[in-house]
């Protein structure tokens, strides 16, 4: 049974956000059509001027990209020549030394010829072999001395295309440099105009508004798209081949033609279907407030609202979903799939419902709840200033998020991403300037913290994955996958370089050795396995599992802790496999763990809600909690 599936806990609804445009009560609706009419003329103008904008982007953008290619082609015949160059150089010496040695040869059966012609008759004999001996000498030395030759003007050539490829390369730079200028120059242009566009668009849509004639797919419809019809409609599961995940797919239609006929509500198959409650199958109809809303929008032209990406995943452009509060006092222990110490080690957070919960570990009292997450909390990262904290979290099959708090009060800082399925992992990057995401929607992601943009976005795995971290130097990243394997990727290009398959399982966690020359990964396999970052060929194995291997932490020294389905926490040597300590107390699957070094302190987490806290050195239980405030057990009850 899968972590996943052991965690199901109960869903609680969700309230939709709508927010409503208002203006002065004083204006009539006709008014409010007028100056919307009037305002449309401006919003056309400044949509042409995008339009161009954009175009004028695309251009320079083609000239980045050619110029581009043009110095990647140069900079290869650069290499080639340099190359060239090196390996000719390093064979002229030899060659020189054969030329030399044949010349000497030629000299010497030259004068043993010589001597042999004006010997006696009987010598004739010997003086042919010697003169035919000379003359190969001769040919030799003459091929050598060829050779040679040839080798210096290749050198000779090779240096001159390599002062004119670098010419080239240094021209190509500065035509690069200016055009990329130019970009930076047309690209800002863009975004005014873009802007300019989008708040004229955005005024005559709010005139529609108060004029009754306009209906917001964003802030209306989405909504109503993503909670009813999403579950039988998504590029997974699209029932009649109609995909409802975007405004572009809705649009699409499915296999019986569109859904949509824009103005004619009456006419299209969507609306028909909700109205007589064939849609959505198998549950309660709209009700009759959504079915009018969606026939109003189609009426009024189907329209997607000004900014909006036609492409773009409803829970993208729709308004963020309120997540329900935490209980203030759990009526169950709940699985505690997520640890992690605070850098000073003052702090463990842990996971909890809709909530993370920051507990002292001087005496394990609760210092913070951290709220404002989705239901189920998967992994936690302290930043490496110790102020701010990364949460993924998901409601499965609804909603996952990445979401960045500040510890001392509880706020947050960023709502980096939202997706349609749970997060996993987060990780941040050594120099604390980077954070690295996974989720169920197969992606890893990679956002600069400084302005919250997601730099890197990468879909490489089949399945699921799992969890993720970075190398000791920032320049890569390992990933887990339900699809059976670990991957390395480029941190900054998002290039695959290696995948390890050798646990024909699906993958829980995988961790980067200290000296990043290997990964330790476990899976369902019960194995951890240790594998070479250069070509993903497996070094040694660790086994002595009773079951699932579910995470993996590694230490500076070496020491490679884990925990397992078989209610178990272990360390081991990573560079033998030896076995260090195990850690022995729980009474049901362990899934998380925290080790912080400095203060000698392991935490381990376990399905039945129970944190345990150890001395690392000599397997010392210190402490032992559950993580539910407000939890009282049935055996506590009873007395």
């Amino acid at each position: 049974m899968s972590l996943i599936s052991r965690t199901l806990l109960p869903a609680l609804a969700i309230a939709v956000l709508v927010p409503t445009f208002g203006f002065a009560q004083a204006e009539t609706p006709e008014q409010a059509l007028a100056r919307a009419a009037e305002m449309q003329k401006a919003a056309d103008e400044a949509a042409a001027q995008k339009q161009a904008a954009e175009q004028q982007v695309a251009g320079v953008q083609a000239k980045v990209l050619e110029l581009q290619q043009m110095l990647l082609k140069l900079q290869r015949e650069l290499q080639q020549s340099q190359t060239k160059v090196k390996d000719a150089e390093a064979a002229l010496p030899k060659q020189q030394e054969e030329s030399a040695k044949a010349a000497t040869a030629k000299t010497d059966a030259e004068k043993a010829a010589a001597d042999a012609v004006t010997a006696v008759a009987e010598a004739q004999k010997k003086a042919d072999e010697t003169k035919t001996a000379a003359e190969a000498a001769v040919k030799a030395a003459e091929a050598a001395v060829a050779a040679a030759a040839t080798t210096e003007q290749t050198i000779a050539a090779s240096k001159q295309v390599i002062t004119t490829t670098e010419a080239g390369v240094a021209q190509a730079m500065t035509s690069l440099t200016a055009v990329q200028t130019e970009l930076a120059s047309v690209s800002t242009a863009l975004a005014s105009v873009s802007a300019d566009w989008l708040g004229k668009a955005k005024t005559v849509e709010a005139a529609l508004k108060s004029g009754g004639q306009w209906v917001s797919f964003s802030e209306e419809v989405a909504p109503i798209f993503y909670q009813r019809c999403l579950a039988c409609h998504n590029a997974r599961t699209a029932k009649g081949r109609f995909n409802m995940e975007s405004f572009g797919a809705i649009m699409k239609g499915g296999e019986s033609g569109a859904a949509i006929e824009p103005g004619k509500g009456g006419d299209s198959n969507l609306c028909i279907q909700i109205a007589d409650g064939s849609m959505p199958q198998d549950a309660d109809p709209l009700t009759p407030e959504q079915i009018a809303l969606v026939q109003r929008w189609v009426d009024l032209g189907a329209k997607l609202d000004a900014g909006s990406s036609p492409s773009a995943q409803l829970i993208q452009i729709m308004p963020k979903l309120a997540q329900s509060p935490a209980p203030s006092a759990y009526p169950v222990a709940i699985p505690v799939t997520a640890l992690a110490f605070s850098p000073d080690g003052s702090l463990l957070a842990s996971s909890g419902y809709h909530e993370v919960l920051l507990w002292k570990t001087a005496d394990h009292a609760l210092a913070q709840r951290i709220t404002n997450v989705a239901e189920r909390v998967y992994d936690i990262a302290f930043h490496p200033d110790g102020q701010r904290i990364a949460i993924a979290s998901g409601t499965p099959g609804q909603v996952g998020e990445v979401k960045l708090f500040n510890i001392a009060d509880g706020k947050l800082l960023a709502d980096l991403v939202t997706v349609e399925d749970a997060m996993f992992g987060v990780a941040f990057s050594p120099d604390g300037a980077k954070l690295a995401a996974c989720g169920a929607d197969r992606s890893i992601r990679v956002f600069d913290l400084a302005t919250g943009k997601e730099e890197v976005h990468v879909e490489d795995h089949a399945d699921w994955v799992m969890d993720i971290h970075w190398s000791p130097d920032g320049a890569k990243l390992v990933s887990a996958s339900r699809d059976k394997t670990s991957k390395i990727f480029d941190a900054k290009t998002g290039d695959a370089l290696v995948t390890f398959n050798g646990h024909g399982e699906p993958v829980n966690s995988a961790v980067f050795l200290p000296d990043g020359s290997a990964v330790a990964s476990c899976a369902r396999d019960k194995q951890i396995r240790i594998w070479q970052t250069a070509d993903a060929k497996e070094v040694r194995k660790i086994g002595g599992f009773g079951d699932d291997v579910l995470r993996v932490e590694i230490l500076p020294d070496n020491k490679l802790f884990s925990v397992s389905a078989d209610k178990q926490a272990r360390s081991h040597n990573a560079a033998d496999a030896a076995v260090i300590k195990s850690y022995a107390g729980h009474a049901d699957w362990v899934y998380s763990l925290a080790v912080h070094p400095a203060t000698n302190m392991l935490a381990t987490g376990s399905y039945d809600g129970e944190i345990r806290l150890w001395k690392i050195d000599d397997a010392t239980g210190v402490a032992n909690w559950i993580a539910a405030p407000g939890y009282v057990s049935q055996q506590a009850a009873a007395k």
